[in-house]
């Protein structure tokens, strides 16, 4: 029998959020852990100007905020991108499960590796100078762009606004 990430969250609570719909914000007391069943989350932060930034995209099959399990609040807020099927597990229970079961732990160490490598391309996506230069790195890591309508938060991702990339998607299109 194979084992996954999910299995940690098999007694947690349903629940669903809409589109929109924040699940927590910054500085809210840590108390369950998320596995995403389905739809996307963004994490964000915003900037002292008031920019948002998209830390973390969570989809199907993700621990939401996986670095709360380690925090007694949050660092940033949760908005669901789209409707979203959750598991909430406390996170005393969270923690229980990984220490009885060293398999789930083991995958729970390999997920937060993933994730770890996925936050530092991000942070080296932003670091590059011109939108042509971000674009090309997030599609050599992603591979292709993402569906019509997600363009913009893929800009906030990118760290530019979307009209800067839409002119650059437009360049390339020529």
């Amino acid at each position: 029998m194979s084992i996954d990430i999910a299995d940690v969250f098999a007694n947690g609570r349903p629940l669903i959020l809409e589109a929109g719909q924040t699940m927590f914000r910054t500085a809210d007391p840590v108390r369950s852990m998320f596995y995403v069943m389905s739809g996307e989350l963004a994490l964000v932060r915003h900037t002292r100007a008031g920019t948002p930034l998209v830390l973390n995209r969570a989809v199907s099959g993700f621990v939401l905020a996986e670095a709360s399990a380690y925090s007694q609040v949050y660092h940033c807020d949760c908005v669901a991108r789209t409707r979203s099927s959750l598991r909430s597990l406390p996170v005393a229970e969270f923690h229980e499960v990984l220490r009885i079961s060293p398999d789930l732990a083991g995958l729970w160490a390999a997920q937060l590796a993933v994730s770890l490598q996925k936050a530092r391309m991000l942070s080296e996506i932003r670091s590059l100078k011109t939108v042509s230069q971000r674009l090309d790195a997030w599609l050599t890591d992603n591979g292709s762009l993402p569906p019509k309508g997600q363009i913009q938060h893929l800009a906030h991702m990118l760290g530019v606004s979307r009209e800067a990339l839409y002119r650059e998607l437009a360049k390339r299109r020529a």
